[in-house]
């Protein structure tokens, strides 16, 4: 059980919404180049293995340099479920999404209520106060990757995110190195 996710239930009307919203912010954030290179999934020409293509260029021509790589993996647990809804708010703002576009998303993100059903038995509704709603149009594909987006700030040339999946890395060329790479 501590596998599952919540789901959203949305209506069709919802789903449309959210498609046409959906296209036309990602359309600001890229044209706008707000969503960092080092974003994969869900952006077009950056998939699954678009980033493993990437991350392999780069620590292959470290290694034929006769260099040696440092690598952190790094998977969010239940990352999507633990997105503070006001953070997510602020960096939404941040990024240039204001108004009444940031007043329907806070709506949509506040006062929703979620509860379990098992085999016809229901659990008490309880308030949801983080989390990115996962099945609607407007959730995963771009909420989260805004909130994610300044993760790389700094080291945009050593990170490599694939939505909550994320590589850190670093050549190391003497054992000083990684000393001072990592502390």
């Amino acid at each position: 059980m501590s596998n599952y996710r919540p789901v959203s239930l949305t209506s069709q009307v919802s789903k449309i919404i959210g498609t046409i919203l959906r296209d036309a912010i990602v359309s600001h954030l890229e044209g706008s180049n707000l969503i960092r290179d080092s974003q994969h999934g869900f952006r077009k020409g950056r998939s699954c293995l678009h980033n493993l293509l990437v991350f392999l260029d780069k620590v292959t021509t470290i290694v034929n340099e006769g260099q040696s790589a440092d690598v952190i993996y790094l998977d969010f647990a239940k990352a999507f479920d633990k997105v503070p809804h006001q953070r997510l708010l602020q960096k939404l703002e941040g990024h240039g999404i204001q108004g009444t576009l940031l007043d329907w998303i806070s709506l949509w993100l506040t006062n929703r209520r979620q509860r379990v059903c098992i085999q016809g038995k229901f659990s008490s509704w309880i308030l949801v106060t983080n989390g990115v709603p996962q099945r609607p149009v407007l959730g995963t594909v771009f909420l989260f990757l805004i909130f994610i987006n300044d993760l790389a700030m700094g080291i945009e040339n050593w990170i490599l995110k694939l939505v909550d999946d994320t590589k850190i890395f670093s050549e190391l060329s003497q054992v000083k190195d990684y000393k001072k790479t990592w502390s």
